[in-house]
């Protein structure tokens, strides 16, 4: 799979990842289990690590912790989760079972989520990270009305990742937010990297341009996908999805070349004519 390094550390990171928002939030039960347990095993296959979850996903880090531990791959996954709540006794609390839904001491990367008392929780972050239970430490949010706090925010303080809104219909990171991380050192996770289903259901029937193979695109969320990649700023992207067949699609997208300024400048323009 394509992959860049992450920018604090020079560690190499998988360019696609696994969210688990929505499609990680259902009952136990063994045919969940079963269905959750082979999409993770899809990613490992296609040389990915990520899997991104929060507890405001519902049931998401704990069927994630259970795929994970079905296939033994504990140690193996790049484990993102965040904390989301106010208060710093809380936000311990909501870290320490986070750590318990995935069995582990420790991950790779806790986020403060949609930066929900971030003041309170970054000491802490750091705190962990410097005992080891966390090897990155980053911020998060989900609308583009927030860019300018997230800016500010990353000017003040040092960062390991950002994640944010970015996708091929929503570029407005491209203008201050991603050449930023790349002055400070950030990496960027692009979360609803399809634009919640907008950007398929706008291209569903229509054939993906023939000039996409060029880089590998061979499905229009490759295609979509690949325009975020292209972006040296952009670390990896996270689709989130619950079927197995959906993800060796988005994951598919880790493969061939990265399209260059002026395929990507293309790209947006079949964009439009969809």
């Amino acid at each position: 799979m394509l992959a860049k390094p992450i920018p604090a550390s020079g560690e190499i990171l998988p360019a696609i990842g696994i969210g688990t928002y929505k499609g990680f939030d259902l009952p136990d039960g063994a045919a969940n289990r079963a269905r959750l347990a082979s999409v993770l095993e899809r990613l490992f296959a296609a040389g990915g690590t990520i899997v991104d979850s929060s507890p405001m996903y519902g049931r998401a880090e704990a069927r994630a912790g259970q795929a994970l531990a079905a296939l033994g791959r504990q140690r193996d996954a790049f484990v993102m989760t965040k904390v989301w709540t106010s208060g710093r006794d809380a936000g311990i609390r909501q870290m320490r079972d986070s750590l318990a839904h995935f069995g582990a001491e420790r991950i790779a990367l806790m986020q403060i989520h949609n930066l929900v008392d971030w003041r309170t929780h970054l000491p802490v972050l750091r705190e962990w990270k410097a005992a080891g239970r966390f090897r990155y430490i980053g911020i998060t949010h989900y609308t583009t009305g927030a860019f300018a706090e997230l800016e500010a925010v990353l000017r003040r303080e040092p960062m390991d990742f950002l994640q944010i809104p970015y996708s091929i219909a929503e570029r407005e990171a491209e203008a201050r937010l991603l050449p930023l991380c790349r002055e400070r050192g950030v990496a960027v996770i692009a979360n609803v990297p399809l634009g919640s289903g907008r950007l398929m259901r706008a291209a569903q029937g229509k054939p993906v341009p023939h000039w996409a193979r060029d880089f590998g695109a061979g499905t229009w969320a490759q295609f979509f996908l690949k325009y975020l990649l292209g972006h040296d700023a952009c670390t990896c992207a996270i689709p989130g999805t619950g079927n197995p067949d959906h993800a060796a699609d988005l994951l598919g997208a880790g493969e061939g070349r990265l399209p260059d300024e002026a395929e990507r400048r293309r790209m947006v323009d079949a964009l439009g004519a969809l």
